[in-house]
């Protein structure tokens, strides 16, 4: 595991810096590895609500390595997933965690949130799900718009009264899917999602958020700079008392020497 190359604390958000996305992932992987392990020693069950996205891949790689892990005594959750892909679509953010984690490491529970169905019933009883217990981890990413899962600033709501609801998505967020290579273009890109909402991604004791690549470094500057505001949902995050912010050079732009 590399030590980053620069470390920033806003507020509460501890920021560390590394020279590329991959000790980018293996660093925040060893340390969501290390936290993962301290409350399995403490609690018979750990729940944890992962981000599906390319920002994910090195750090869901070197997690899914970790070892003395007992995954199965973890139960997991996904933040978000679109309206209306057919099931089976390489697309759809479970099959993403799928391939990355859960096939891997085989949690004791894995609740996906189904593509299809009628929207407001499936974010009841996703809701109902993770309302069985707290949320203990959250490992998730920044949107280039500064979202948090699919609370892009048209929808986001600090203060939202629901666990998870329906979203139409922002031209941004949008455009992120195809520059991610998710799709081959904007108009095959969903218009809406179902999402965690803010409150209750930070409701969780312990944040890990992964953010690499120059296509997030604006998202990033407003992060650390703006007024905490949903035009940067992202920026609540400097309020969360126990959240990292992991990013390589390329999103964080240049570090300070000396």
């Amino acid at each position: 595991m590399r030590s980053p190359c620069f470390t920033q604390q806003v507020e509460q958000l501890n920021i560390e810096v590394f020279p590329n996305r991959v000790a980018m992932g293996e660093s925040a992987a060893a340390d969501a590895a290390k936290h993962l392990r301290q409350l399995l020693k403490q609690q018979q069950q750990v729940r944890i609500i992962f981000a599906a996205a390319p920002s994910q891949n090195e750090f869901l790689a070197a997690l899914s390595q970790a070892e003395d892990i007992d995954w199965s005594r973890v139960v997991a959750f996904h933040m978000d997933e679109y309206i209306g892909l057919p099931a089976g679509s390489q697309a759809l953010f479970s099959y993403y965690l799928k391939q990355h984690l859960f096939d891997i490491v085989h949690p004791a529970e894995v609740h996906l949130i189904p593509s299809s169905g009628e929207p407001e019933k499936l974010c009841r009883e996703y809701a109902h799900l993770l309302q069985r217990a707290p949320v203990d981890m959250v490992c998730l990413g920044i949107g280039e718009n500064g979202h948090l899962a699919f609370n892009d600033p048209p929808v986001a709501d600090f203060n939202d009264p629901y666990v998870m609801k329906i979203v139409e998505l922002d031209a941004v967020c949008r455009q992120q899917q195809v520059n991610d290579g998710c799709f081959p273009s904007l108009l095959t890109v969903p218009t809406h999602a179902l999402t965690l909402t803010i409150p209750t991604l930070l409701a969780a004791g312990r944040l890990f958020c992964m953010v690499p690549g120059k296509n997030k470094r604006q998202a990033i500057a407003g992060v650390l700079s703006q007024p905490t505001s949903i035009s940067c949902p992202a920026t609540v995050l400097r309020g969360h008392p126990a959240c990292t912010l992991y990013a390589d050079v390329d999103a964080y732009g240049e570090v300070p020497h000396g």
